[in-house]
């Protein structure tokens, strides 16, 4: 700290450090802190990184946490802060960066030690370290101010009113960076975020008025995906060191976007373990404003006398570029205009990522503009294909990831023009398919495939209830629109069908032979998993539902496309004794009556032709016999139709998958030991 270098070994000794720390009191307006701010450094940008510069303020941290309600220094530190981003707007629109640059400055070591208090104090102490002393002298001057509210004000004011620049993109990351750490005491405490005096001022104090402005401007910079300027992760050279961390050392740590090609050698280390070039974020300020937003969108939710206008201004934004949808001057406070194209595209370039996938998530099921926009997308390839990349891929996947993104498909499902969009969209090399080389399918017919997939990998491996009725629910809705199924397509869903009933048959064998016997069977339902008696019923129970919804789903397409699905026509007589034990049995026998039929007429109208027929022959004798079939024959049924509703306490999923997030791909470090909201590694 200062303006001379400090070696690594000093730092129990670095003067300006110990001067911060002790218990003399620093006044705002010394000398000192023009010293403490003007130093230059290449900033942690992995939470490997944090973790390093976390050890070596340690035991400084802990000294001014024995010495601050005495000294006042960090408050002293904030007044400094306040003072210095009070000048940000002139700064900015002139180009000179002196305040920046000592901004951000001191809101790094502002955030350093904030993240120190959370991680090791109450709330209500943190609050004590953040609000003892006064604040004189600034255009804040007011005693009954709450502290916490300035700073909090003062940061949303950095984020949406500083204009985006190469010397302010570090302080704008710095900011949203500052924000998350003060909103990570979720993560320590296991009250709920509405009794947070954090959370409260940010959701009723004064700047919350604000709300549509700082969720369109996260929006914006997850929209732009701007990448940081070179120096931002590139160390100026000279200067001193970021709170007595020695130059040497950040450079050997190598911090961040001076990439390193393939092709060259391995970077020193010195013992230090040296991030891969391609874990950091190109684009550093997008990636955080998205963690923020899902923050800020994600908590106080449930508490009637706690209305949260981030998630309101999130759900309820529109299309500027559709002129006829203007807001209503009541809601106007509440609402703003983002280009929804851009979004859009956005969406589709990244939307493999956890925290993308939640963000089109929380959009198409609670933001009926962006919704209804999503669905009159002409290239809904574009979003579709990498969420079944991601379902596809599941065991590279966490659970969270493949539930969010199948509910999305599954909301997509319910509208009935998607369902037939995908199957008029053909898609040609589908490369990363690999069970089967298919040069050529429907959108609707991979989406069928990997949903498929998903569902016999959940059998497998996962064996979740609710998967298994979200994945059979998204097909439900798509059937009676599955038009010119793939022959593999086809194949496939009555393989499923084929795969259940021998596991169906298995356990009810199984029930059986320990009823009769009266002793009890040990019965293997994957390669893992023993099971008693109990679960063998519970396992046959949920089987039956399962097979019901795949029987409900192949007859819904029959009675609805009939003449449009040959392929399907074809396998189902080709693999017609696998529904002949389902009959005459009570929970299946109206829906494979349907099937029967169908098989019937069209074994029929094959034994009428010459036999021997080819593949050829035999789809052309079905799509002849289709032509004439008479569809009252078939029953009729209730339309499949399934609607996403969430659970009645969405914050308990929520809530720990958004910090869990955070967590693994902000770059920040928290100590997991004390994280008490979900089991960190």
């Amino acid at each position: 700290m200062g303006t001379s270098a400090s070696r690594h070994g000093d730092l129990a000794t670095n003067e300006y450090l110990e001067k911060f720390a002790s218990k003399e009191h620093i006044s705002s307006n010394e000398p000192f802190w023009n010293r403490f701010l003007s130093f230059s450094f290449t900033p942690p940008s992995t939470s490997l990184e944090h973790h390093a510069l976390d050890e070596r303020i340690d035991a400084t941290c802990h000294l001014l946490l024995a010495n601050n309600l005495q000294s006042g220094n960090f408050g002293s530190l904030l007044h400094v802060f306040l003072s210095r981003a009070s000048e940000l707007l002139a700064s900015a629109q002139t180009d000179n960066n002196m305040f920046s640059w000592q901004t951000y400055n001191a809101l790094f070591i502002l955030r350093c030690v904030t993240k120190f208090f959370v991680e090791n104090l109450k709330e209500e102490d943190l609050v004590r370290h953040v609000t003892c002393g006064t604040v004189t002298g600034t255009r804040r001057e007011d005693e009954n101010v709450n502290r916490l509210e300035v700073f909090l004000d003062s940061l949303i004011e950095i984020v949406v009113d500083v204009p985006v620049k190469d010397f302010t993109y570090p302080l704008h990351l710095e900011a949203v960076n500052c924000l998350l750490v003060l909103l990570s005491v979720q993560m320590f405490s296991q009250r709920p975020a509405s009794k947070s005096c954090i959370y409260r001022s940010l959701m009723q104090g004064r700047y919350s008025i604000h709300a549509p402005l700082l969720v369109k401007t996260l929006l914006q910079h997850f929209v732009s995906q701007e990448k940081a300027p070179p120096s931002l992760y590139r160390s100026s050279g000279g200067g001193s060191v970021v709170i007595g961390l020695a130059t040497e050392l950040w450079n050997i740590l190598t911090f961040g976007m001076a990439r390193v090609t393939t092709s060259a050698p391995p970077l020193p280390s010195d013992g230090v373990t040296v991030m891969k070039p391609s874990e950091v974020s190109e684009s550093p300020l997008a990636n955080q404003s998205l963690l923020l937003l899902l923050v800020l969108s994600n908590h106080c939710t449930s508490d009637k006398n706690l209305h949260n206008p981030y998630r309101q201004a999130l759900f309820s934004c529109s299309n500027s570029q559709d002129a006829c949808n203007e807001a209503t001057p009541t809601r106007a406070a509440a609402t703003f205009k983002l280009d929804l194209g851009r979004l859009y595209i956005t969406l589709c370039h990244i939307v493999s990522s956890d925290q993308t996938t939640l963000l089109l998530y929380l959009l198409v099921h609670r933001n009926r503009h962006v919704k209804t926009y999503i669905m009159a997308r002409s290239d809904i390839e574009l979003l579709v294909v990498p969420i079944l990349k991601t379902l596809y891929h599941a065991p590279d996947s966490n659970s969270h990831h493949i539930y969010m993104s199948l509910i999305i498909l599954l909301i997509l499902s319910e509208d009935d023009l998607f369902n037939r969009t995908v199957h008029e969209t053909i898609l040609k090399g589908v490369t990363w398919y690999t069970e089967r080389s298919i040069s050529e399918i429907s959108l609707g017919g991979l989406l069928v495939l990997v949903v498929i997939r998903t569902i016999q990998y959940n059998m497998l491996k996962m064996r979740d209830k609710y998967l298994h009725t979200n994945c059979l629910a998204a097909l439900a809705n798509m059937s009676s629109q599955f038009r010119s199924l793939h022959p593999y397509v086809s194949q496939r869903l009555v393989s499923l069908f084929e795969t259940l009933a021998r596991k169906y048959s298995r356990l009810a064998d199984q029930i059986q032979q320990h009823d009769s016997e009266g002793s009890p069977p040990v019965t293997v339902l994957s390669m893992d998993d023993t099971e008693q008696p109990s679960d063998l019923v519970q396992d046959l129970g949920v089987l039956e539902e399962v097979l019901h919804m795949v029987l409900e789903i192949i007859n819904s397409c029959l009675s609805h496309q009939l003449a449009h699905n040959p392929n399907l026509i074809y396998t189902l007589l080709y693999k017609k004794h696998v529904f002949e034990p389902f009959r005459t049995h009570p929970a299946f026998q109206d829906i494979v009556q349907n099937i029967d039929a169908v098989i019937l007429y069209f074994s029929n109208r094959l034994d009428q032709v010459q036999k021997d027929l080819s593949v050829s022959e035999v789809l052309t004798t079905i799509q002849h016999g289709a032509l004439q079939w008479p569809k009252e024959r078939l029953r009729k049924f209730p339309d499949l139709k399934f609607k996403y509703v969430e659970e009645d306490q969405p914050e308990d999923f929520f809530i720990p998958y958004v910090w869990s997030l955070v967590c693994q791909s902000s770059g920040l470090y928290w100590n997991p030991a004390n994280i008490k909201l979900f089991a960190a590694d």
